[in-house]
């Protein structure tokens, strides 16, 4: 196994390399995005989280769709438009309220197919779409999706929230396979149960609600390796991991792996007394969770392989998103 070239690919995967752009948008918005003065989580997170009063925050999100993926599968697409958006809500400890949608497209046939899609996602998740806009006369087809969701302002589970001497928990449901067609797509939602998927949505909940972890991400685009390190630049932290104890199929190598989009999946960072309880709690939903590390306050993610260690990301002088989180 060639440690350095999957060192390498964590670093230069585009799911990594394409949130650099986030630096240059948070820039041109950095004077008013706070103008209601109400804002309590902004960029730099899986959802922004507004107070509402109530003791209660208001939690926004927003996905695209990559075009690849829509030219590969547009039902997957539509159906991958609901579990992203999901999945950012549950990551923030959050309960998912309901969708809208931009839907650019002037062929019927790929319209229908991404409706279609998105129609499974709703009754899978069992969160509503409840509007939107389309452009039926675009040359291209494209999907996004906004959700809105509400969390208890002391339960909110935040990316910048990791501490030093927090352990790292990566957590992934294994019990899947790659979405036919694709190569990054870890299935483990499509044919599973509305009970068994709502289930690991709404752990994160309990998580937040116990107070038990400091912070979290869903692992998302950039991969496993690649959303700890938004995670800990949010934070303005370090880590040392082992990727030995990365939960992972037996059967896959770990360059792609670490390029996987899984379906259920999250990063957390807690601290040691909390542990235990917090890998019970996401294994009796079936997620495989591990603890593989520490946070320091080094500003560098280590991971190392047997006797190797390898410095993955450097944020003293290198960026995923280049920032840490508004807060």
């Amino acid at each position: 196994m060639d440690f350095d070239a999957i060192v390498e690919s964590i670093k230069t995967f585009k799911g990594v390399t394409r949130k650099h752009s986030i630096a240059d948008v948070r820039e041109s918005l950095k004077d008013v995005y706070n103008i209601s003065g109400d804002v309590y989580l902004a960029f730099g997170d899986d959802a922004a989280a507004i107070d509402i009063g109530n003791k209660q925050l208001m939690l926004l999100a927003t996905d695209g769709i990559w075009g690849a993926l829509m030219d590969i599968d547009p039902w997957w697409s539509g159906y991958c438009s609901v579990l992203v958006n999901v999945n950012d809500i549950a990551a923030m400890g959050g309960l998912p309220m309901g969708m809208t949608n931009v839907l650019s497209s002037s062929d019927d046939e790929v319209t229908k197919q991404i409706m279609d899609g998105i129609k499974e996602g709703v009754k899978k998740f069992g969160v509503p779409m409840v509007g939107g806009h389309t452009h039926p006369d675009t040359p291209y087809n494209a999907l996004d999706v906004a959700i809105s969701g509400i969390v208890d302002k002391d339960a909110v589970i935040a990316s910048c929230g990791a501490k030093d001497d927090d352990d790292v928990i990566v957590a992934i449901d294994l019990d899947g396979q790659v979405y036919p067609g694709t190569e990054i797509n870890w299935d483990t939602t499509s044919d599973k149960s509305p009970e068994y998927v709502q289930q690991q949505i709404l752990i994160m909940n309990t998580l937040g609600k116990r107070h038990l972890v400091n912070a979290a991400k869903d692992i998302s685009n950039p991969g496993i390796v690649g959303t700890l390190g938004m995670l800990l630049e949010a934070s303005s932290m370090g880590a040392d991991i082992d990727m030995e104890l990365i939960p992972k199929p037996d059967d896959m190598d770990w360059i792609k792996w670490f390029m996987m989009y899984p379906g259920s999946a999250f990063v957390i960072t807690c601290d040691s007394r909390n542990t235990d309880e917090v890998l019970d709690l996401l294994n009796s939903v079936n997620i495989t969770a591990s603890c593989i590390g520490k946070v320091n306050d080094s500003r560098k993610l280590t991971m190392k392989y047997k006797d190797e260690k390898r410095c993955v990301f450097d944020f003293n002088s290198e960026i995923i998103m280049g920032f840490s989180e508004d807060k």
